[in-house]
């Protein structure tokens, strides 16, 4: 049993990572509904890499606050945040044309028996609102990532300000040094919780598999698999950008893709925080700009909810039998972009976004219910999107900073 420990511990995480999934989508289809047994599995996991986001967030950004001066952060903040709200646009224009080549949904009837209540749209006042907590401490326990970016930005240039004072300037380094620390032994937890990451995976797929079935997957491929074209489609315009910068894109979907496929299984932006941090690191790129454009791309960057609301407008529109027109597509490229900020942070906030463009687009509800069929489905490869979205510009952002010669961090 020992050797075999070792050796699963010096084995690379991606082959353990890959070997999991496989074994745990033939564990679904073998297990069926059963395997919802394995779920506690999987939810250690996340509750595993949800234990570190405040740490590592928290930390990361005040170091990497530290590491650059106030003109390079608000420089690259602005950089980001165009990037996320352009990035977001592109991908709904994807989604709308492949699905406007295949035509998902055409033939399929709504029988009249699905509901579905439309969740509320906080909208984008009130998330911009829940940048600054009103409290500290319920901004941790609530997981409000942008809140907690904001309380970490707010020290971080407190403790740089401190080191420059002449008065406080012992008090300032013993501050930063202490966080160090605490930011490097939450790199040594997440070591850690790495070797545990193909079981909770192995777990999250068998009963993602299970519980999903064929009949699923056979009544809805068509509109699965045209999301899951488009999805392709969109990691190859990444592809080219990454190539007009000079990026190769092996180099970078080497280190990406343990944050994808855990993304993928998981469903979850914010809890692959830790491992999408890690890549960013291992990328090269500086801690000043991924400290804080990752934990907020895990909010308000959603490429691969963006094509899904694309996707799923179309489909929709098929169903009833009235095509999208032009403006019609204008208008869910507009309001797709903006809902996509505005359901930052909530709960099955894909079918959030889906919802609000239904309503301003006049498309039934009904569908929306039809769509919860293959949510997590769907999900998956949207999540996995997210993630690469946010890394792929993360990574640009850097590669400019560099370039010019701006960024010192």
């Amino acid at each position: 049993m020992k050797k075999i420990w070792t050796s699963y511990l010096h084995a690379s995480l991606i082959l353990k990572i890959s070997i999991a999934l496989v074994l745990g989508v033939l564990a679904g289809f073998v297990l069926g509904e059963q395997a919802i047994v394995l779920a506690p599995l999987g939810d250690l996991l996340l509750r595993l890499l949800t234990f570190l986001i405040i740490p590592l967030i928290l930390f990361t950004l005040i170091v990497g606050v530290n590491q650059t001066n106030i003109t390079n952060l608000g420089r690259m903040g602005s950089k980001v945040f165009i990037y996320y709200t352009l990035s977001s646009a592109v991908a709904i224009v994807v989604g709308l044309f492949v699905a406007s080549i295949f035509h998902p949904g055409t033939g399929m009837k709504l029988t009249g028996n699905e509901t579905f209540d439309v969740p509320e749209n906080p909208g984008i006042v009130n998330v911009l609102l829940n940048i600054v907590p009103s409290n500290i401490i319920t901004a941790f326990t609530e997981m409000n990532l942008l809140g907690i970016i904001f309380t970490a930005l707010v020290f971080g240039i407190a403790i740089s300000a401190m080191r420059s004072s002449e008065s406080h300037g012992v008090l300032g380094d013993s501050l930063l040094q202490t966080v160090t620390a605490l930011n490097e032994a939450s790199l040594v937890i997440l070591k850690a919780i790495l070797q545990y990451v193909p079981i909770g995976i192995f777990a999250i797929m068998a009963k993602t598999v299970g519980s999903q079935g064929i009949d699923t997957l056979i009544s809805l491929g068509g509109m699965i698999g045209v999301f899951y074209i488009a999805l392709i489609v969109q990691i190859f315009l990444y592809s080219i950008l990454l190539l007009l910068f000079k990026i190769n894109p092996g180099h970078f979907f080497k280190h990406a893709r343990t944050p994808m496929i855990t993304a993928f299984v998981t469903q979850s932006s914010t809890g692959t925080l830790p491992l999408t941090l890690t890549a960013a690191k291992n990328m090269g790129i500086s801690k000043s700009l991924y400290g804080f454009s990752l934990p907020l791309g895990s909010t308000i960057n959603m490429d691969g909810a963006a094509i899904r609301i694309a996707v799923s407008a179309v489909f929709a529109a098929n169903i009833v039998g009235t095509p999208l027109s032009v403006a019609d597509m204008l208008m869910v490229v507009l309001i797709g972009t903006l809902a996509s900020i505005g359901t930052a942070g909530v709960p099955g906030a894909g079918i959030v976004m889906i919802a609000t463009v239904f309503v301003q687009l006049g498309l039934p509800m009904e569908a929306v219910a039809l769509l919860t069929a293959i949510d997590a489905l769907v999900g998956m490869g949207a999540t996995a999107l997210n993630v690469t979205g946010d890394l792929v510009g993360t990574r640009l952002i850097d590669q400019h900073e560099k370039k010019r010669g701006l960024d010192k961090a």
